[in-house]
């Protein structure tokens, strides 16, 4: 088990301070996310940048979950799993998405569905889609904005995920209650 230091204001590098103080007002909290990512300044901000700009985009709130979710499941993110359900309900996204998406089952509409399977074509084959792939994401109502906003989304995901993985990042206390496992294929 690999584990990376989790920094909090007064361990942090000159250069994440200010961004942990940010977190600190943002969240209420260092999550520890954070306290890993603080570890490097630049991927502390540009993090916290993707994180921002993301949740600027055209996507609306269940959409925002369906894109990190599907990337933090496939990606088997034993921390972002439990966040982002947390995130989820605060969002007051509906707990059927939320179930859905930490379970891998069907999505509730044809066109959160389509982004899902979008998404997850992104993720599996590296950003190297089909045309007829395009095709069925633009045929369930989205656009090339969409597109590339996934690959926004994507951006931040491998951060944390990747970082989590390494870190093996301890679960904050308020998603302990939406802890996930990844599914063990036998």
């Amino acid at each position: 088990m690999t584990t990376l230091k989790i920094h909090n204001i007064e361990t942090a590098p000159e250069g994440s301070k200010a961004l942990l103080e940010q977190s600190l007002k943002s969240n209420g909290m260092i999550p520890g996310l954070h306290g890993v990512l603080a570890g490097a300044p630049g991927l502390l901000e540009g993090y916290q940048t993707l994180h921002k700009l993301f949740t600027q985009t055209s996507f609306n709130k269940e959409e925002l979950t369906v894109v990190w979710q599907t990337i933090n499941v496939e990606h088997q993110c034993h921390y972002c799993v439990p966040a982002h359900t947390g995130i989820a309900n605060m969002m007051k996204v509906d707990e059927s998405l939320t179930e859905a998406l930490r379970n891998s089952t069907a999505m509730p509409t044809e066109k959160l569905q389509a982004l899902h399977d979008f998404t997850l074509k992104m993720v599996r084959n590296r950003g190297q889609v089909t045309q007829e792939d395009l095709i069925n994401f633009y045929d369930a109502g989205y656009e090339e904005r969409q597109v590339l906003e996934i690959i926004l989304g994507l951006s931040q995901k491998v951060i944390s995920n990747y970082t989590n993985h390494i870190a093996n990042t301890p679960v904050d206390a308020p998603f302990q209650k939406f802890a996930w496992k990844a599914e063990t294929v036998s």
